[in-house]
C-alpha cells in the first residue's frame, strides 16, 4: 500500500515543479469524503484512490491526473458534487472526475444496457480528454489486482470478461503495453484458472532448467560491440495470456513454443536500428516471413520497432525487437509517453493539437488521441446502446490491413475488410454511393476480402443507396454504423409517408378535414412521447404509436362525441354503402376482406371465432376451419388441435391477416402469458406497470405456483398483434425480477 508521502516523492521524482498543494488537498478531501467506507477486502476505502494515484504517478502523469486519481470515486460513492469539486479544485479536475464517473444515479432495468451506456459515456469523455482513459485504466488495474476479495464468482467473471473485452483492448490501442498485459493476465486468471495455473507452473519449471536468456543476451552484447554499435540488450518473458493465446491459435504444446522470451535491443538512433538488423541477419539465420518494420509503418497506437526472428546462437529460435530509446518509452507507456498534456519545453500544445487534427484519419502518424475521436465519430449515429457497445468491441478487437487509394494514400482497415469498408473509411458519402470496385486494376465483388498492399478504386453512382444486404459483409464499425444510419433515415421517411396517408384516409372516412398548418398547432398536445414536430407526429402514426382517432379528438372534438341515434344510423348507412362499394371492388380483384375482424379471405357476413386453444394474433400464420352451423374458427397453423381436421380438407379455409390488423388498428386480441418471477418485494407491481406502459390491458391474473425462491403467474391480456406481443415480452424479460416469460396455449 502506497502512502501519501510516498506518492508525493514519486511525483516529485519526475516532476520537481509539481503542485504538491493540489495533490495534498485532493488526498485530504478524498479521505474525508469516503470516511469510514470499506472495500470488499475490509481495508479502508482510501487505499484504492491512493493506489490509483500511484499507478498514474508510475505513468508520470500531470498534477491534475494525480489529483483525480485520488478523487475519482467521490462523485459516484460519496455525497460530493461536481460543483463542490469544481469550487475546490477547478474545472479541469472537476471535468476529469466527472468523466470517469459511471452513470450510477440513473436506474436501468437491463444490466447490459447499463454497461453499454456507461461505456458510451466513458468513450465520449475520453475522446475529449485522453486522461480520462488513463485514469480509468489505472482504476481498473487496481480493481483487478484486488478482485480476489469478492466472494460472488459470477460478478468476478463478469468484471474479468469486461476487462478482457474492453479495457485491455483500450490499453493496447493507446500503447500501454504493460497495463494491457497485466489486465489480460489478471482477467485470464479469473476466467480460466486451470489454464493460468498450468502455464504459470510450466514457466517456473522452464526458468529453472537453463539460463538461456542470460547466455543469449551475452552473445548479442558481444556481437554489437564487435560491430561498433552502442546499445542496450535485454530479454523479457511474454505474458501468461499471450503464451496461452499463441498455444491455442497455433495448436501448440508449451514445449513447442520457441519465443517465450522476446529480446530487445535499444539504440540511440533510427539509423542504428537498421544497422543492428543487418548485423543480426548477417550473423544469424533469419526465419522467412518473420520480419516486420513498424518504424516506417507504425502501429495505430504509435508503436514503432523492428521485429525479426532468427535462429539464435544455441540453435534456439528467437524474436528480436529493435528500437530507439524514444520508441522504447512509447512502447512501454504508449500515449502517456507523448500525450498532449506533457509537451516538451517550448512546445505549443494548441499548435500540436491543430496539427494532429489536420491529419487524415488514415494517416499512420495520427496519435491514439485521434483514433479515439475517430471511433466516436464512427459510432455517433448508433442510438441503441447495445449496438454501440458491440460495434465498439468489434472495432477494438480488429487486426489491421493496409490498402492504398489510386493516389497512393494508405487506408487502415480491420482484418477481413471489403472494398465497401474501404469506401466508408475514406468517406461515408463515398460508401453510400458505391456501385462496384476495382482491386489492383480488376473489377471484384464488393464482398471480396482485401489483403495488405491492395490498391482499391471505388466506382460510384449518384443513384446508388445502401441496402440491408450490405450489413452482411462489411466488418468495420464505421461502415456498419453509416449503413444503419442511412437505413434508419429511409425508414423514417417511409414512416412519415405512411402516417400522412393513414391520417388522410381516416379524415376522409370520418368526414373531417385538416391542414398541415392546423396539425402543427396541436402536435405538442398529442398523447404520445417524443413528438415535437409534424414529421414526428406522422412518423408516430406510421409506427402505430399514435392513432387517427386521437388526432381527431383534438382537431375535431365535436365528431369524437357520441352521435344521436338518428345521426348514428345515418352515419352507419353511409359507411355501409362505402363498405359495399369497397367489397365489390375487392371481389372484382379477387381479394375479399372482412374489416370487422381484420381478415382476408372471409366471405362477408360469416361468423368468425378466434380459437382459445392457440389464441392467434395478427402477424402469426393462421388458417380457418369451417364449423358446421357456427361460422369459422381461426387457428394458428401450428395449433395441435388442427390434427383432428387433417382428413377433412373441405373444411380448411386459406385466410390471412389484413395489413390493417397487423398494424393493430382494429381491435385488441386475447393472449395468455405465464411469468416465472423472483420472490422480490414489488415484483408484481413492476410487472403490471410494465404491461400497462406497453399499451396492453390485463383481463385476468392469477398465481399458479409459489416456492421458496420464485412464483409462477399466469396472465390473460389484450394484445394488438404479434409484434406488440414480442415487444411486451422483450420489456418483461429485461426486468430484474423476471426469470422467464412464455406464451400459454389454452386457459384452465
Amino acid at each position: 500500500m502506497i502512502r501519501q508521502y510516498e506518492l508525493i516523492e514519486k511525483v516529485r521524482a519526475y516532476n520537481p515543479k509539481a503542485d504538491v498543494g493540489l495533490i495534498n488537498r485532493a488526498y485530504v478531501y478524498s479521505m474525508k469524503a469516503h470516511g469510514n467506507q470499506k472495500r470488499a477486502s475490509g481495508q479502508p476505502y482510501l487505499v484504492h484512490p491512493l493506489a490509483v494515484a500511484g499507478i498514474l504517478a508510475d505513468l508520470q502523469l500531470d498534477d491534475a491526473s494525480i489529483a483525480v486519481g485520488l478523487l475519482h470515486d467521490t462523485l459516484e460513492d460519496t455525497l460530493s458534487t461536481y460543483d463542490e469539486i469544481k469550487g475546490l479544485f477547478g474545472q479541469e479536475v472537476a471535468d476529469l472526475t466527472e468523466g470517469v464517473t459511471k452513470l450510477s444515479k440513473i436506474s436501468f432495468e437491463d444490466k447490459a444496457v447499463e454497461q453499454a451506456e456507461n461505456f458510451r459515456k466513458l468513450l465520449l469523455a475520453m475522446s475529449k480528454d485522453i486522461r480520462v482513459l488513463l485514469i480509468k485504466l489505472a482504476d481498473r488495474v487496481h480493481n483487478m489486482r484486488t478482485l480476489g476479495a469478492f466472494s460472488n464468482e459470477q460478478k468476478k467473471r463478469r468484471i474479468a470478461r469486461e476487462t478482457m473485452d474492453i479495457y485491455a483492448q483500450l490499453a493496447d490501442r493507446i500503447g500501454l503495453h504493460a497495463l494491457k498485459a497485466e489486465l489480460e493476465d489478471l482477467a485470464f486468471q479469473i476466467l480460466e484458472p486451470d489454464e493460468y495455473t498450468a502455464i504459470t507452473r510450466r514457466m517456473a519449471d522452464w526458468r529453472e532448467q537453463d539460463d538461456l536468456v542470460g547466455r543469449v543476451t551475452a552473445v548479442l552484447k558481444d556481437e554489437l560491440t564487435k560491430a561498433g554499435i552502442k546499445a542496450e540488450v535485454s530479454g523479457r518473458e511474454k505474458a501468461i495470456y499471450s503464451i496461452y493465446t499463441k498455444m491455442v491459435r497455433k495448436s501448440l504444446a508449451f514445449d513447442q513454443l520457441t519465443d517465450i522470451v522476446a529480446y530487445r535491443i535499444v539504440t540511440d538512433t533510427k539509423r542504428e536500428c537498421y544497422e543492428v538488423l543487418g548485423m543480426l541477419h548477417d550473423r544469424f539465420k533469419a526465419i522467412p516471413g518473420r520480419f516486420k518494420d513498424y518504424i516506417s509503418a507504425p502501429k495505430p497506437n504509435g508503436y514503432q520497432s523492428l521485429h525479426t526472428s532468427v535462429v539464435g546462437p544455441f540453435g534456439n529460435r528467437m524474436e528480436v525487437q529493435i528500437r530507439t530509446r524514444e520508441m522504447h518509452e512509447i512502447a512501454e507507456n504508449g500515449v502517456a509517453a507523448h500525450w498532449l498534456y506533457k509537451p516538451a519545453e517550448g512546445t505549443n500544445v494548441k499548435a500540436e493539437e491543430t496539427q494532429l487534427a489536420a491529419r487524415p484519419a488514415h494517416d499512420s502518424r495520427s496519435s491514439p488521441y485521434r483514433w479515439l475521436k475517430s471511433l466516436v465519430e464512427q459510432l455517433q449515429g448508433v442510438d441503441d446502446p447495445a449496438e454501440f457497445y458491440e460495434n465498439a468491441k468489434l472495432e477494438l478487437f480488429s487486426d489491421n490491413v493496409f490498402a492504398f487509394t489510386p493516389k497512393g494514400d494508405v487506408v487502415q482497415l480491420p482484418r477481413g475488410a471489403t472494398p465497401l469498408d474501404f469506401a466508408y473509411a475514406v468517406h461515408s458519402n463515398l460508401g453510400n454511393k458505391t456501385v462496384s470496385a476495382k482491386v489492383n486494376g480488376s473489377v471484384v465483388p464488393l464482398r471480396r476480402v482485401l489483403e495488405n498492399g491492395d490498391m482499391v478504386e471505388i466506382v460510384t453512382s449518384p443513384h446508388q443507396h445502401p441496402n440491408p444486404g450490405w450489413r452482411e459483409f462489411v466488418v468495420s464499425s464505421r461502415a456498419r454504423a453509416a449503413i444503419n444510419r442511412f437505413l434508419r433515415q429511409q425508414e423514417r421517411v417511409e414512416q412519415v409517408r405512411l402516417g400522412r396517408e393513414i391520417l388522410e384516409k381516416a379524415a376522409r372516412r370520418d368526414g373531417w378535414s385538416w391542414t398541415e398548418k392546423e396539425f402543427a398547432k396541436i402536435v405538442t398536445k398529442l398523447p404520445v412521447q417524443q413528438v415535437e414536430s409534424v414529421e414526428d407526429a406522422f412518423a408516430a402514426l406510421g409506427q402505430g404509436r399514435l392513432f387517427p382517432r386521437q388526432v381527431m379528438e383534438i382537431m375535431a372534438p365535436e365528431l369524437a362525441q357520441p352521435l344521436s341515434p338518428a345521426k348514428a344510423a345515418d352515419k352507419a348507412a353511409e359507411k355501409a354503402v362505402e363498405r359495399m362499394a369497397k367489397r365489390k371492388a375487392e371481389e372484382s380483384a379477387g381479394r375479399i376482406v372482412d374489416e370487422a375482424v381484420g381478415l382476408e379471405g372471409i366471405t362477408p357476413g360469416m361468423s368468425v371465432h378466434f380459437a382459445k386453444c392457440c389464441s392467434p394474433l395478427p402477424g402469426e400464420d393462421i388458417v380457418g376451419i369451417i364449423a358446421t352451423g357456427k361460422g369459422i374458427n381461426i387457428h394458428m397453423r401450428t395449433c395441435k388441435n388442427l390434427e383432428q381436421f387433417v382428413d377433412q380438407p373441405d373444411r380448411w379455409l386459406p385466410v390471412r391477416w389484413s395489413s390493417t390488423a397487423e398494424h393493430g388498428d382494429l381491435r385488441q386480441f386475447i393472449c395468455r402469458l405465464r411469468f416465472h418471477v423472483k420472490n422480490d418485494p414489488g415484483a408484481l407491481a413492476l410487472i403490471t406497470s410494465t404491461i400497462a406502459n406497453a399499451d396492453a390491458n390485463i383481463i385476468e391474473i392469477a398465481t399458479e405456483n409459489r416456492n421458496l425462491d420464485s412464483t409462477s403467474i399466469r396472465c390473460e391480456m389484450e394484445i394488438k398483434s404479434k409484434e406488440h406481443l414480442n415487444k411486451l415480452i422483450q420489456h418483461l424479460s429485461g426486468l430484474k425480477v423476471m426469470l422467464r416469460v412464455e406464451k400459454i396455449y389454452g386457459w384452465s
